[in-house]
This record gives C-alpha cells, structure tokens and sequence, in this order.
C-alpha cells in the first residue's frame, strides 16, 4: 500500500452517512422515501460544497441490504434462483444507494448553480481472514426462519444461524475490522479533481488477500463509521463527520439524567468507552472510530443528525471530539 496522504491545511471532510440519512426508522422503504430523505441531507452538503469544503460521502447499507437479503431469499423460494453471495448484495447497495446520492446531489448543486462532478465508487475493503470475528458471526441479516428453514438453509449454504430471543432464527455473519481501502488512491484522485466522491458504502465491500496477494470476496459486513475513519485517514482529511439519529453524543443516553455533551477530548472519550458509557450496539463504535482518527492525525470528529450537519460544521451543533490536550 502506498503511503497515506499528509495531511495537509484546508478543508477537507469525510461525511459518514448513517442509515437514518437514507432510509430513517418508520418509513416503508420506498425509493421515494429514500429519495426525499436522501435529497434533504444532501441539500446541505451541496451548501457545504458551495462553502468550499473537499468532500467525500460515505454510507450504511443497514435496512438496504437486508431488503437485498430478503429478495435474495424470495428468489431462491419461489423461483430457484440462486442467491448472490452476501459480498455481492454490498456491492449492489454500492450501486443503488450511490447512484440516488449522486443524483439528489448533482441537482442540489445544480440548483445553487455549482459546477461540481460527483462519482461513486464501488469500493473494497481489506479485512483480514484471521479476524477474531470470523471464528464467532455475531452480525444479524436478513430475515427470520422457522427451525425447519434455517436447517435447510444452514445444509445448503453453510451459514451460520442463530435463534433470536424466541422470535426465530436469523443468519449472523462476522464483521471483522478494516484493514486497508484499496480503492483509496482513486478516491484521492477525485478529491484532488474537485470531485465530489461517494465511496466505502456499506462500510466497504468485504474482501480478503490470498496467499499470491489476489482479491477474493468473503461474506462479512464492515462497521461504516470504523471504515470511513480508516479512509478519511488515508486521504488526509481534517475533519470527519459522523451522521447518526441523534443530535449529540450524550451522557447516560435515554434516561431522565441523560446530558448533552458538546465537547469531548480524546482523552476523556476513551476513559467513558472504556467505562461502558457508549454501548457496543450504538454509539461505541462510533467514538471508537473518532479515536483512531484522531489518533491517525485527524483535528477534529463532529457527530450529529442529519438535519444539523450545516450547524455543526459552524460550531452551533452537534459534539465536537477533538485530540486530548498535551501533557
């Protein structure tokens, strides 16, 4: 892999898109829900862009993918159509989600009168096949089967299937840590164009080296946030946002004692992640991806919801996590 990116003065921004910003919790999941939402969110980014900042978008896949699964899983029942490997379905979300992004962007920027190319990217990501995760799935796709389907479907495919708090059984999948974004000198290439980038969807599709080095696709899903730090290190990007459903990061977060945080250092984020206060299934692995950021020579990490993006980069919102102050 060639050398990261130095950093360098300027404005440069990698926007991780959380599931919420494309198909929020409530909606059917229709491509006009997705399309509205989606147009919504990048309003603002087109602002940004206008504002003179160097961005690259990246996304979940979350609620997409498993509606890919399930197709997946009508197509092989009802027609024996064999399904696409799961690596495959992330690619395709890649596709879909990148083109409705670029699209409701192009016409934002359009709209301002902005001249700026946008571009996706099908992106892969390296995970490393001795990855702890991939001796124990623990990542829920898909949909739920009664003992006797999830038997069949363990006999065909080798999956691995869990049952699901006596709701029925549910395949799991590793989500191992990313290692290296191939793609990521193209990207480069974009930014330094003055292209508008979308890449690492999905938090990147999964794939491994063998032992000549070729590329393969295993089947896993790569946690977004970790993969968008890992690229926004890569490029040298001075800031990166991290789009989630709530406004800030909070302390005791859904209880009457809850507290907005405003800003967080380092030093202060990793004591209260190491203490259990960001739980694993939310926004642990969120401060956990701001911390190797920061710690890869990033300024600063803004978290927040989609409709507070243009306020956060001003300072009027969000949580700002920046390095620890020096000793």
């Amino acid at each position: 892999m060639s050398d990261p990116t130095p950093r360098r003065a300027g404005r440069r921004l990698v926007i991780a898109l959380g599931g919420n910003a494309i198909l929020p919790a409530g909606t059917r999941g229709t491509y006009e829900e997705q399309l509205d939402v989606t147009t919504r969110t990048m309003d603002q980014v087109a602002t940004l862009a206008g504002e003179g900042y160097q961005i690259v978008l990246t996304h979940g896949n979350g609620p997409i993918v498993g509606n890919i699964v399930l197709r997946n899983d009508a197509g092989l029942t009802l027609h024996n159509i064999p399904p696409m490997p799961l690596h495959v379905c992330g690619a395709d979300t890649q596709g879909g989600i990148g083109y409705m992004i670029q699209q409701a962007l192009q016409n934002s920027l359009r709209a301002r009168g902005l001249h700026r190319p946008v571009a996706s990217v099908v992106t892969q990501v390296i995970v490393d096949r001795d990855d702890p995760a991939f001796r124990k799935p623990t990542k829920p796709i898909g949909p739920f089967y009664d003992a006797a389907r999830a038997e069949t479907l363990r006999r065909e495919f080798s999956w691995t299937i869990v049952e699901d708090a006596g709701r029925g059984f549910r395949r799991v999948v590793p989500s191992p840590r990313p290692r290296e974004v191939v793609e990521w000198e193209a990207i480069q290439a974009l930014i330094e164009a003055g292209v508008i980038a979308v890449a690492v969807g999905g938090g990147g599709v999964p794939v491994a080296r063998d032992a000549d080095g070729d590329l393969a696709g295993v089947d896993a899903v790569i946690d977004k946030d970790r993969a968008s730090a890992l690229l926004a290190g890569l490029i040298g990007a001075d800031t990166l946002v991290i789009i989630t459903s709530v406004d800030r990061v909070y302390l005791r977060f859904g209880t009457p004692e809850a507290v907005a945080l405003d800003t967080l250092d380092a030093a202060r984020a990793a004591a209260l992640l190491a203490a259990g206060e960001f739980p694993a299934g939310s926004m642990g692995p969120k401060i956990e991806s701001a911390l190797a950021f920061l710690e890869a020579g990033g300024r600063e990490v803004i978290i927040t919801d989609p409709d507070s993006l243009h306020a956060a980069l001003q300072g009027r919102a969000g949580t700002r996590i920046v390095p620890a102050p020096a000793a």
